[in-house]
C-alpha cells in the first residue's frame, strides 16, 4: 500500500510541475467524487451496524442447524443478502459456524451471498449502475450463490443425487 501512495504522490507532483491548473482541476474533481462516494458508504456502514444488532453469531448458528438443510440454506442466503461484512470477518465467522455444527452447504450460501448480493449496498449500486442493472446483478448473484451452495453440499456429501 505504501508503494501505491508513493507512486501516487510522485505522479501528482510530476503533473503539478507540468501543469498546475489541470492538476488542481483534477484534484477538485477527485475530491468531489470522493465525497459523493463517502457519504453513501458511511450510511451503508451505519445500516450494517444496525443489522448486526439483530444477527449475532449465536443467533445465526441457532437458526441454521442441520434439521432441514434446504430451508436453512435459503434462510442463510437471505440473511447473507441483507448483511454485509468484509472477508476478514466473514470467513472466521464461517469457521465459528462450522464449529457450531452448521453444514458446509449452509455456510457456503451465507458467505457467498454475504460477499456477492447487496441489499444494503443497493442504493449505491442503483446510483452508479442504474436500477435495472443493480436488480439484475443482485438476482444473478443470488442464483449463483445458491448454485455454489448446492454444489458444495454435493461435494461434501451433505446431499446425495
Amino acid at each position: 500500500m505504501l508503494y501505491l501512495i508513493s507512486i501516487t504522490i510522485l505522479l501528482i507532483t510530476i503533473s503539478f510541475i507540468f501543469d498546475r491548473q489541470k492538476t488542481f482541476t483534477a484534484l477538485k474533481i477527485a475530491l468531489k467524487k470522493f465525497i459523493n462516494i463517502v457519504i453513501p458508504f458511511i450510511f451503508m456502514l451505519i445500516l450494517i451496524s444496525i443489522v448486526f444488532l439483530f444477527f449475532s453469531e449465536s443467533s445465526i448458528s441457532e437458526y441454521l442447524d442441520n434439521k432441514n438443510i434446504y430451508l436453512n440454506t435459503l434462510i442463510s442466503a437471505l440473511a447473507g443478502s441483507i448483511s454485509l461484512m468484509p472477508g476478514f470477518i466473514a470467513f472466521p465467522l464461517a469457521g465459528l459456524l462450522k464449529q457450531s455444527g452448521v453444514s458446509y452447504m449452509v455456510i457456503s450460501a451465507f458467505t457467498s451471498t454475504l460477499m456477492m448480493v447487496g441489499f444494503l449496498t443497493f442504493p449505491v449500486e442503483r446510483n452508479y449502475l442504474g436500477t435495472k442493472v443493480a436488480i439484475i446483478r443482485n438476482i444473478i448473484s443470488f442464483v449463483i450463490a445458491l448454485a455454489v451452495a448446492f454444489l458444495t453440499g454435493i461435494f461434501f456429501g451433505e446431499i446425495l443425487l
